[in-house]
């Protein structure tokens, strides 16, 4: 059985997010450690965020998928859908 490297991500919730993350305040960024080669699909998990809130991510300042790969340093962003009138 091999055992997966750790690294370490920034991650900063904007919007209803932060409610997922007690003390957090949006767009204030905190460091995650996590396996790997994981995927934002599986940041996403391990913050326990609900997936269908999670509307728009940015990686270092630009749009990807869930399905991106995250690198070691990478800054991530997350958005809630935004309402408005």
């Amino acid at each position: 059985m091999s055992v997966r490297e750790l690294m370490i991500v920034r991650v900063r919730l904007f919007a209803n997010l932060v409610q997922y993350r007690p003390g957090a305040k949006a767009g204030q960024p905190f460091d995650v450690e996590l396996a790997a080669g994981s995927t934002l699909a599986e940041l996403i998990a391990h913050l326990q965020l609900p997936r269908v809130q999670v509307k728009v991510i940015f990686v270092n300042g630009i749009g990807v998928s869930q399905d991106y790969v995250i690198q070691p340093g990478d800054e991530v962003g997350f958005f809630s859908p935004i309402g408005g009138g």
